[in-house]
């Protein structure tokens, strides 16, 4: 059994512990609400821009003039994956969720003898791929020192990714993020980016409403395309940051809460034993003295 000293130490260590973690919960807190209204604010403008696309999608397919962004370049052996993740952890299982995922569909797409390439955005995506898929990661983008992410950095991935898609670098893109629901749920989920997945399966009353819409556009649908599908490339991008900034926010509200509960816990028992240990060392002395006594 440890004794006094070791006990105070302890309980002095555990309550400093307490103190940060309770601390860091707060700003976490505080922090979620502007996050959470952010991807609020940001998925609407997603979820239209890719409404008109499959809209403008549908009178390209199967034809050969579609756009390889819409289309694909007629291969699939070269898949490249975006695996967006956070600088920091302390976040419970928010990091390992996304890259597990990831590495499920690399063991998949390596199975049928695909070629898989990474790009990782984020430190600690890099600390949980390096090890096993070292060889595969092509780049790395750290925002660590960016306060408040958005459409810059969210563009300065999607150049990069058709740079490579120009040159062949790949055949397929998906990207993968944790989708933000509530504090408690954050969904780790893949979306295909190149080439762009049109919806098959719409709702009846939006099959209905979109039957009773004509829309004429202006210039044509083609031209609109390549104007939109690369802006929707860095609009999807964006979208996936700020869902992964409102679900690490979340995921450490929930680590850092339940890591207080658990310190607080820890120095009730702590407490408990070195009262114990203290009367049972005052009344070891007491009996000392009053067996000294007697033997006089």
């Amino acid at each position: 059994m440890a004794n006094l000293k070791e006990l105070r130490n302890r309980i002095s260590s555990v309550s400093s512990t307490q103190k940060i973690t309770k601390a860091m919960q707060m700003v976490a807190a505080s922090k979620l609400r502007r996050a959470q209204e952010n991807v609020e604010t940001a998925r609407p403008y997603s979820d239209k821009l890719g409404d008109i696309l499959n809209n403008l999608s549908a009178s390209f397919s199967g034809q050969d003039n579609a756009p390889e962004l819409l289309a694909g370049n007629g291969n699939d052996k070269s898949h490249l994956l975006i695996v967006a993740t956070s600088e920091r952890g302390l976040c419970g299982g928010f990091n390992t969720s996304i890259v597990k995922l990831v590495k499920e569909h690399i063991s998949q797409l390596k199975g049928e003898g695909k070629e898989v390439k990474l790009i990782v955005i984020g430190k600690k995506g890099k600390e949980l791929l390096q090890r096993d898929f070292g060889q595969e990661i092509i780049d790395i983008y750290d925002f660590s020192e960016v306060k408040d992410l958005g459409f810059i950095e969210a563009e300065k991935v999607a150049e990069n990714i058709l740079s490579l898609f120009e040159e062949g670098k790949f055949d397929i893109c998906s990207l993968y993020f944790a989708k933000f629901e509530s504090v408690l749920s954050q969904v780790p989920i893949c979306q295909k980016l190149i080439p762009f997945d049109i919806e098959s399966e719409v709702e009846e009353e939006k099959e209905k409403d979109i039957e009773n819409i004509c829309y004429e556009y202006e210039p044509d649908e083609e031209d609109i395309l390549k104007e939109l599908l690369p802006k929707n490339l860095s609009v999807q991008i964006l979208r996936a940051l700020l869902e992964n900034v409102a679900s690490e926010f979340g995921a450490r509200l929930t680590a850092m809460d339940n890591a207080t509960r658990n310190a607080s816990d820890m120095i009730d028992d702590l407490t408990i034993t070195y009262n114990r240990s203290r009367q049972a060392s005052i009344t070891s002395e007491l009996i000392e003295i009053i067996s000294g006594a007697e033997a006089l």
